[in-house]
């Protein structure tokens, strides 16, 4: 990992910067910034008053628009954009004119996305646009008109406006950046402000672990209050579903910030996996009593009715979420889930691509479209866009598995089997990937490979003290005895049919498998037969006797 930036050695120089970017942020109307910035400053010891840095100079043209500018602001803060614009047409000072075309701007956003939400239908391209770019490109690339103010290089630089410290100007750059080696490829300031940045978008590209050495530094810096921090570090645990660890940040984060909205739509997906009813149903109720007009309450309360299984109720949320902001990519995929669940597979795919086209590297669009095709057993449009899923996520189980099944389906069961290993080699979330691929293995007569993965998949369960499904246990349970009795060898054969008769599926053929040992056993026959695959009796009987394990392919080399 690269070395924090050298800027990070003067707190206080840091804290001057933030401070006199909040004002110029402030000034243009330039909200997320000046929230963004304002948290970080909080975050750091208070400047005494001959330390503060001196407000932004004030020019003759400031001056004469000094009027205008007031009132159009007060109009802009309202989210009057048009109202704004018009008047502060033919003002002269850079600051209004910045206010002029990011007013004219935020209207045509705010039409686009009105179009938007009145239709759940796909974003065919250019269906929807601003059309106020077109005229915005036009002036600001052309000559400026007689009057007018000269025409800044960029929007976020007008007015000596910082550009390195805005940190809007960073989000839309990792808006533009689909992959590592675009990232390797820019060149970035030396700011520190530069780290914060890659901090982020290490997130966005599922780098977590760079991400969390990121944080971790940008804290030991001198940012320990960051609740801004505390918030991206939650979502990097929830990103590779490390659910205590995520769960324990944000129930920190609303200790230390209990009005605080933002990302608790995030929280109340952990809540829903973990299936915390009462706990999501006080974040919802305290959401709703705060605001419940934002996005994110509609989300979380969304999210509540869903684990109620009032899925109809969820999606009525997760439309309102849209109508507050259309590019609200949670409530895409999460609406796009609950279609599913209602068996609206044509409303689901649409809700799925409308979150591809708010963000690309979203995985769980990609994988819920998987879902949907799966559904209506389309297996290689399944396969197209899991692969674009695995892509996203290469060490996410649940997607090599899903993987595994559409090559199954397409009768590739080489391909399937890879998958399968590889999700199990890069640790199993859902303790699914051994348990297939010993299926597999057994629909295709491959007795010993099968019985391989059984066995570690059993060894798996009783050394970690799980206790996981009965049915895929005793699956395994009943396989395992049956291939052991085949090959001679009743000792574990009976251990593994009295292991059955613990599960209320496997008991019946459990108890009559011990009757054929036993059968076998009196007409006088020893325990004999092929030793060449270890037995699971060290892990039955709870001894803890390491026992030699054998992988059942070598695929752990092999990417799908």
């Amino acid at each position: 990992m690269a070395a924090l930036s050298s800027e990070f050695g003067d707190l206080v120089q840091i804290k001057k910067q933030l401070i006199y970017v909040i004002t110029l942020c402030r000034e243009r109307g330039l909200v997320h910034s000046v929230k963004w910035a304002s948290e970080l400053a909080f975050a750091l010891d208070p400047l005494p008053m001959n330390e503060l840095p001196p407000p932004p100079p004030f020019t003759e043209e400031d001056a004469q628009d000094l009027d205008a500018l007031g009132l159009a602001k007060s109009y802009f803060d309202l989210k009057e954009y048009d109202r704004a614009a018009y008047f502060l047409r033919g003002c002269r000072s850079q600051k209004a004119y910045f206010l002029y075309m990011y007013s004219r701007y935020l209207s045509g956003e705010k039409k686009k996305d009105d179009e938007t939400v009145d239709s759940l239908g796909p974003l065919e391209k250019g269906q929807v646009r601003n059309e106020a770019l077109r005229e915005l490109r036009v002036e600001l690339t052309g000559p400026a008109e007689d009057g007018a103010a000269p025409v800044p290089c960029c929007l976020c630089t007008a007015d000596s406006l910082p550009s390195p410290l805005h940190w809007g100007a960073w989000l839309e750059l990792c808006n533009l950046i689909t992959n590592i080696e675009m990232l390797k490829s820019l060149s970035l300031p030396d700011c520190w402000i530069r780290d914060f940045f890659l901090a982020h978008i290490y997130t966005e590209l599922q780098m977590i672990k760079e991400a969390m050495q990121k944080y971790q530094s940008l804290i030991d810096a001198g940012f320990s209050k960051s609740t801004y921090i505390i918030s991206q570090i939650a979502v990097a645990y929830h990103n590779i579903r490390d659910i205590d660890q995520a769960l324990s940040l944000f129930n920190e984060l609303r200790e230390q910030d209990p009005y605080r909205i933002e990302n608790m739509d995030t929280f109340s997906n952990l809540l829903y996996v973990r299936s915390m009813k009462p706990e999501l149903s006080y974040l919802a109720h305290n959401l709703v009593e705060i605001d419940k007009y934002r996005v994110e309450t509609c989300c979380v309360i969304g999210n509540y009715y869903s684990l109620l299984s009032q899925h109809e109720k969820a999606a009525l949320y997760f439309q309102r979420a849209l109508e507050l902001n259309p590019r609200c990519l949670g409530a895409w995929t999460l609406m796009g889930h609950e279609y599913m669940e209602m068996k609206n597979t044509s409303a689901a795919i649409q809700a799925c691509r409308h979150a591809i086209e708010v963000n690309k590297r979203d995985y769980r669009a990609w994988y819920g479209l998987g879902q949907t095709y799966e559904i209506l057993k389309m297996p290689f449009y399944c396969l197209y866009y899991y692969r674009r899923a695995h892509q996203l996520r290469p060490n996410d189980s649940r997607m090599l598995v899903a993987l595994g099944e559409c090559y199954e389906k397409l009768s590739q069961q080489v391909e399937a089997k890879k998958c399968y290993w590889r999700a199990y080699s890069v640790g199993d979330v859902e303790r699914m990937a051994l348990l297939k691929l010993a299926k597999l293995h057994e629909q295709l007569n491959e007795a010993d490979e099968a019985a391989q993965c059984y066995i570690i998949y059993i060894q798996d369960i009783f050394s970690c003290g799980e206790q996981l499904e009965h049915v895929e246990v005793s699956t395994a349970l009943r396989y395992l005895g049956q291939y052991y009795f085949k090959s001679k060898r009743y000792d574990e054969a009976s251990l593994c049919a009295q292991r059955c008769c613990d599960y209320n599926e496997a008991r019946e053929e459990g108890k009559a498998l011990l009757r054929q040992i036993s059968q076998v056993r009196d007409q006088g026959e020893a325990s004999a037969g092929d030793l060449s695959l270890p037995c699971v009796f060290g892990s039955l009987s709870n001894n803890n006797t390491p026992v030699r394990r054998m992988s059942p392919l070598d695929l752990s080399s092999v990417t799908p």
